[in-house]
């Protein structure tokens, strides 16, 4: 589930560049949200009625999803999806750290963290805006929050309905800045037909994928597994964006993949006995 949301959502971020100038990133983001919003409320039919103890979790979900993919579509406009993503992957790393209970982990992490410094050569390259890094910064502190508030809320809601009202949540905050930004080219019938494909791709698959995943491990192997975001982003900027991969980032995006399976390997393993 983590690697088939993994690819969705990179997929998804490609095919949203396409009406970048038309729409903007906010614009994208809100037709991205608003759609996934739709989809998972005709899909899980949850009630808008949240329970007292789960409404905060809820809250929170939105708002990091929000912030999260603003922030990140905002950056992808400014610099290379996979150098955005390997800056965003900042925030999964710390989770991964902080919430550590193995060695193991330890390992795996940082052989993660290697790939990434390697995947962030460029970051000293005039090419790069100085905006465009800090956004992708910022991105990965909500998508180190997602996964925590992602893992409680998990627990406190079945299915996906949780994640209906907390994307629904969402694309509440980001409308503002969607209509200042796209306007009334939002409803022009091409960029509806690629919102929609941007809104199930980019959205509505790989977050219920993900937060299905959520349960079923821990937070911290979640996060080094998703160490596989940024070369999945390189791949899919080569392939679909003709943005290239030079040797030095083929080598990462190894030593990222092996990160994520010794994470794999690690969940399945017993915990050693304290004594």
């Amino acid at each position: 589930m983590v690697l088939a949301a993994i690819c969705s959502i990179q997929i998804g971020a490609a095919v949203a560049t396409e009406i970048f100038d038309q729409v903007g990133p906010a614009g994208v983001v809100f037709l991205r949200a608003i759609v996934s919003a739709i989809l998972l409320t005709l899909i899980w039919r949850p009630s808008f009625r949240v329970a007292p103890e789960a409404r905060r979790v809820t809250l929170a979900f939105g708002v990091a999803l929000a912030g999260m993919n603003l922030c990140f579509f905002e950056a992808i406009e400014r610099i290379p999806l996979g150098t955005a993503v390997t800056l965003e992957f900042a925030g999964p790393l710390t989770v991964a750290l902080i919430t550590s209970r193995r060695r193991r982990d330890m390992i795996w992490a940082g052989l993660a963290a290697a790939g990434i410094l390697l995947l962030s050569g460029g970051i000293g390259d005039e090419a790069l805006e100085p905006w465009g890094i800090a956004l992708a910064l910022i991105a990965g502190v909500f998508w180190g929050s997602y996964i925590l508030i992602g893992k409680r809320l998990g627990e406190k809601s079945s299915g996906g309905k949780g994640l209906a009202v907390a994307m629904a949540i969402s694309a509440v905050i980001c409308a503002p800045f969607g209509i200042a930004d796209g306007g009334t080219d939002l409803l022009d019938p091409t960029v509806l037909a690629i919102g929609l494909a941007v809104g199930l791709l980019g959205s509505a698959l790989p977050f219920s994928l993900e937060l299905e995943a959520m349960r079923r491990l821990p937070s911290n192997v979640f996060g080094v597994m998703m160490s596989l975001e940024p070369a999945v982003a390189a791949t899919v900027g080569f392939i679909l964006l003709s943005q290239g991969v030079s040797l030095m980032q083929t080598v990462a995006i190894g030593l990222v993949v092996a990160a994520s399976a010794g994470a794999l390997w690690s969940s399945r393993a017993p915990a050693p006995i304290e004594l």
